[in-house]
């Protein structure tokens, strides 16, 4: 399916990042179906898009009309089969588990044109052994991150049933609703930044189990250097400006050997078996007591928008 045949989307899963995405989408100007088994879940998925819309105003990313608009191009429902009337596109987003994922692929498959696309937000399991194999020609990854309404990045990936027709569309569409897709050739759990980031868990819980540092202060080095030259030379280019000669020399060295990755790291563990959660909880390894969840998430999105409006013409800039 080519781009200018998506007219109307569906979105399967109202939680954590369904309303994000689901804003996005609707940006491009296309209607969006958002579906949940929940009526609750759905309740709270209005509350955050107006919300989430209202600090676009806020900034001045869109207008007051702009955002109603957006809204208004946001449906809501609980009935699978009413979700996917006249869509042909669909984002999966529902939960992380293997029985529910391969149900909702193959009732989606039951309901949807041979022809739609189907996507999955899926960030840990492989994705396309669940789906039928009459709809892999039409079926990608496509991996957003919180907050998805804010952050630029989509990881799009594919296998090698998916043709290229539909690599490209998703790959279209994306860049349509304002976001920054980057192409993956084949599947790995955890496509490219989850496999990073879970590098930089081990020195973390490291640093911070053995008393190197306050979390504040890892922080900061971190703010201070990485992401800043990073806007500009991201982890890759980096090794060109550091001389590859130098890089190897420093690998054959070793002047440290990284610890052994803990399954169970204490410094974590400790605040899990306490209830202390982060945000949601008013306290996990900083301490938000006494303020509004939504508050200091709305001051997260504020910083992230400052910083965008910053640094985000960089992106895809390269020297």
């Amino acid at each position: 399916m080519r781009l200018e045949s998506i007219k109307r989307i569906a979105v399967l899963g109202a939680g954590t990042m369904g309303p994000g995405i689901a804003q996005r989408y609707a940006m491009s100007g296309r209607s969006v179906n958002l579906y949940d088994i929940s009526e609750q879940a759905l309740e709270k998925a209005k509350v955050m898009l107006r919300t989430n819309l209202d600090t676009f105003v806020e900034e001045e990313l869109l207008t007051a009309e702009e955002a109603d608009g957006v809204f208004a191009r946001v449906s809501f429902t609980a009935d699978l089969e009413a979700a996917l009337k006249d869509v042909q596109y669909v984002q999966e987003t529902v939960a992380e588990k293997p029985a529910i994922k391969t149900s909702v692929f193959a009732q989606v498959d039951a309901l949807l044109p041979p022809e739609a696309i189907l996507v999955s937000n899926t960030s840990s399991l492989n994705p396309f052994t669940l789906i039928p194999e009459g709809r892999a020609a039409n079926f990608a990854a496509a991996h957003w991150f919180a907050p998805p309404h804010i952050i630029p990045l989509v990881e799009v990936a594919r296998d090698e049933r998916t043709s290229e027709e539909t690599m490209e569309t998703v790959l279209a569409l994306l860049k349509e609703c304002g976001k920054t897709p980057v192409r993956m050739e084949k599947f790995v759990p955890g496509y490219i930044i989850n496999r990073i980031q879970i590098l930089l868990n081990t020195e973390v819980f490291y640093l911070l189990g053995n008393g190197v540092c306050t979390p504040e202060q890892l922080d900061l080095a971190v703010k201070a250097s990485l992401m800043p030259r990073g806007m500009v030379l991201g982890l890759v280019q980096r090794y060109d400006f550091t001389g590859l000669d130098i890089s190897a020399n420093n690998i054959i060295n070793a002047s440290y050997v990284m610890p052994e990755t803990s399954k169970h790291p204490a410094v974590l563990f400790d605040h899990v078996d306490k209830g202390e959660l982060g945000v949601k909880t008013g306290k996990g390894f900083y301490d938000y007591s006494g303020r509004d969840p939504a508050e200091v998430c709305k001051k997260r999105d504020k910083l992230l928008f400052q910083v965008l409006k910053a640094v985000g013409p960089l992106i895809d800039e390269t020297i």
